[in-house]
This record gives structure tokens, C-alpha cells and sequence, in this order.
């Protein structure tokens, strides 16, 4: 990993004799995009919120770009740009006045080319009610990567995006993290997460229930892999069509799909016995569990009696 630009060490946060935050440790390197996922109320708001400057931890050690966010707030502000879930720009501004507003405040010149970027060429002259909510998130994230921060915080950027902005997005993120800024990204949407972050903590009743690479969460989990395959003959209908290391079956659309805990073993004796068989091999797909079975199944445990 390379050079550190969110240290998180034992953080703790509460607000009167809630924990919202019990002892979370992570770190985050430069040009890295790292998924903090959770339920609501597992502290990933409050964690953030913190980063950011807005609220103070009660305990631990919190680092941005090596500043302390709780005691350098001027300097903080040109290190980090911020998306949250709402905005709450006037009601009255114009698209090209808001670009306008926040750049001289970090001593630049305002950054029209990023309102074309986020396709609101059209709507430059348009006030922020006018806007969808999509079209607001759009100059939200416009606004908060104008200075070109070192850390970019968003918060559910993409809730409520149509198809299009939810692409826009996401190219826009990958676009930044080659250009080397660190992405602190709290989603809901794990499909997301699997997509756009290199690693990805799950928080849970403010701790951290597990962290990893989305592939390296999903390989430790008990989900089993899904292998469907489909074959010219369908000699795998046949009673002696049997394999190792599955769980289950099922059959779907011409497919024979097995569950599967080794898929190893499973595709070499399903490609011998098709081979065997003299038949032909049409299709074969092999689903590793996802990032939200996972997910759910983390949390279902961590959360059972």
C-alpha cells in the first residue's frame, strides 16, 4: 500500500449513552477508493461526519492528508471535497452562480468545465429548485471536486439516480482516482461497492465486522457458487450426472445449475462428464456469491440472539 491519506485508529464516537462508534481501526492510501458499508445506524455517517470536521470523536486518533480534523478546520477545508446525502444550496440559485459562489472561496477560478462534465450544460442558467434530484447530486459532486481535493467523502452519491447519472458518476470517480485523489465512499448499494472500491469495510453497531477486497470478503463467506451450464445433448438430465462438492440443483431455462462449495472440482468433473457423454458444451457460467449475500449474511449473524 502506499502513502496513508485517512488514518482511523480506535476511533470512538457517542452521543449521550449511545455508541455509535465502538473502536474502529482502518486505513486508506492515496488514490485508493475504500467502501464503508453498513445498515443504517452502524456508525458510517458519524464516522464520516468526523472526517470531515463537523463533529469531534471522543476517543482515538483521526487523520486526513496527516491533519487532524478536529483542531485544523481552514486547512482541512482545501484538502477534502464533500458529497453528502442532501445539499442545502438556496432555493434561488443558478446552476453557474453555486460554481461561482464556492471556487473563490479556495482561491480559484470557477470550474464551468465541471458542469458540462456532469451534464448540466443545459441547465446552467436553471435555479437549484428546478433541478431533479439527480441533476442536484450532479452539481453537488461538481462542487465538491472544483479544488481538486486529495480526499473526496461521498455519502450515498448515487440514491436516487436514474441509469445515466448513476454511469456519469462512476466514470467520474474512476476518473479521480487516476488522477491519484482517495475516495471515502459510504454506500448502501453493494453492486456499487463491488464496482468502484479496491477494499471495503462492513460496519456494524459501530465496529467493524469485516474488511477486504470485495473478492476476499466474498471467498471467506459460506455462500456456495453457482455454476450453471448448458449443453447441446442435455446429458447432464441423465441419473448418473452426479458431482462432487455440490450442495444443490436446480434446472432453468435448458440450464443445469449446481451450488457448489469447491468449484474446482465441480467444473473438471462436470467438463469430463460431458466429454464422456460425446456431447457438446454450450454454455458455462461460474457466479461467485456476491458482495450482498455476503453482506447479508454478515450481518445476519453478527445480529442473531
Amino acid at each position: 500500500m502506499g502513502e496513508t491519506m485517512i488514518l482511523i485508529k480506535d476511533f470512538r464516537k457517542s452521543y449521550g449513552g449511545f455508541i455509535a462508534v465502538d473502536g474502529i481501526t482502518l486505513d486508506v492510501s492515496r488514490g485508493e477508493v475504500f467502501g464503508l458499508l453498513g445498515p443504517n445506524g452502524a456508525g458510517k455517517t458519524t464516522t464520516l461526519e468526523c472526517l470531515e470536521g463537523l463533529r469531534r470523536s471522543d476517543g482515538g486518533t483521526l487523520r486526513v492528508a496527516d491533519v487532524d480534523p478536529g483542531r485544523v478546520g481552514r486547512r482541512l477545508s482545501r484538502l477534502i471535497g464533500v458529497q453528502l446525502q442532501a445539499s442545502a444550496l438556496p432555493d434561488s440559485i443558478r446552476v453557474d452562480e453555486a460554481m461561482r459562489f464556492f471556487c473563490p472561496y479556495h482561491k480559484i477560478a470557477p470550474r464551468f468545465d465541471l458542469i458540462e462534465r456532469v451534464g448540466l450544460t443545459e441547465k446552467r442558467h436553471a435555479q437549484y429548485h428546478e433541478l431533479s434530484g439527480g441533476q442536484q447530486r450532479r452539481l453537488a459532486l461538481a462542487l465538491a471536486v472544483a479544488h481538486r481535493p486529495a480526499v473526496l467523502i461521498l455519502d450515498e452519491p448515487t440514491s436516487g439516480l436514474d441509469v445515466g447519472s448513476r454511469v456519469m458518476l462512476h466514470d467520474l470517480i474512476r476518473e479521480l482516482q487516476s488522477d491519484g485523489t482517495t475516495i471515502l465512499l459510504a454506500t448502501h448499494d453493494m453492486a456499487e461497492a463491488s464496482e468502484l472500491a479496491s477494499r471495503v469495510a462492513i460496519l456494524l453497531r459501530g465496529r467493524i465486522a469485516a474488511i477486504g477486497t470485495p473478492m476476499e470478503l466474498t471467498a471467506t463467506g459460506g455462500g456456495l457458487t453457482r455454476i450453471s451450464v448448458r449443453t447441446e445433448g442435455d446429458c447432464l438430465s441423465l441419473p448418473d450426472a452426479v458431482f462432487p462438492a455440490v450442495q444443490h440443483t436446480q434446472n432453468r431455462d435448458a440450464y443445469e445449475i449446481y451450488f457448489s462449495t469447491d468449484v474446482g472440482r465441480t467444473v473438471s468433473a462436470l467438463i469430463s462428464f460431458i466429454t464422456d457423454r460425446k456431447d457438446v458444451l454450450i454454455d458455462l457460467r461460474v457466479e461467485r456469491p456476491s458482495l450482498e449475500e455476503r453482506f447479508l449474511e454478515i450481518t445476519t449473524e453478527q445480529t442473531s440472539p
